[in-house]
């Protein structure tokens, strides 16, 4: 049975918090169905106000660019149209949730999609790592770049192939048969000393032909 199709998603955005007035400037997202991104999306958009120097130089998305885009809430319609129910990856995916809570309110819409972060499911799985940021990621995963990050679509895009490099190695690590969503998103629940205890006890537990996670509670911190 075809596993269903996740969507990682990236924001660039005017600030830090939509409760400051922030708004994004720019969404990217991928569509990963078995292992593989099979579509992609791409839009600036026109938040209503001038970027700050710092975001235009982060970025490189330029006032100039977002003057000539569509408003944001004719790009996060259409966003929300592609994106659907399905399940929806970010890094440090706290930040895109609010951004994306945010815009869809505005526009009448409110988001039933479950979600999951590559960010704290990296912490439990690459604990060795030098930090968690995403290109830190890329390149502990030995995952290809061109180099460009702060950009919606090439974030999403380096984002979309760490959770396939994350959910490979659960699969031969741990000699798992699925790697269903929601372990993903039990992953970043469990204490980090009981990780490798717990994804052994799901193995176990689907090897008995159970379809069930364990039970989250005593794993947790």
């Amino acid at each position: 049975m075809p596993k269903r199709p996740v969507i990682v998603l990236d924001f660039e955005t005017t600030g830090m918090s939509p409760n400051y007035g922030d708004r994004p400037i720019e969404v990217g997202a991928v569509r990963i169905e078995n292992d593989r991104i099979v579509d992609r999306f791409q839009e600036l958009m026109n938040p209503g106000f001038t970027i700050s120097w710092f975001i235009e130089s982060l970025t490189g998305i330029s006032n100039k660019l977002v003057a000539a885009a569509p408003p944001c809430e004719e790009v996060m319609t259409r966003f929300a149209d592609w994106i659907g129910d399905l399940p929806l990856v970010a890094h440090n995916a706290g930040f895109d949730r609010k951004f994306l809570d945010a815009e869809l309110t505005t526009i009448g819409r409110n988001r039933k999609n479950s979600m999951s972060c590559t960010m704290l499911a990296a912490r439990r799985l690459f604990p060795e790592a030098l930090n968690h940021k995403l290109a830190t990621l890329v390149r502990h995963c030995g995952i290809c770049t061109d180099g460009t990050f702060h950009r919606a679509l090439a974030d999403a895009e380096m984002t979309g192939h760490l959770w396939i490099a994350m959910t490979d190695l659960l699969r031969h690590r741990y000699a798992l048969e699925e790697i269903p969503f929601t372990l993903m998103q039990a992953l970043t629940r469990i204490g980090k000393a009981k990780v490798d205890r717990y994804l052994r006890s799901v193995a176990e537990q689907q090897a008995a032909g159970g379809q069930a996670l364990p039970a989250e509670a005593r794993w947790s911190r």
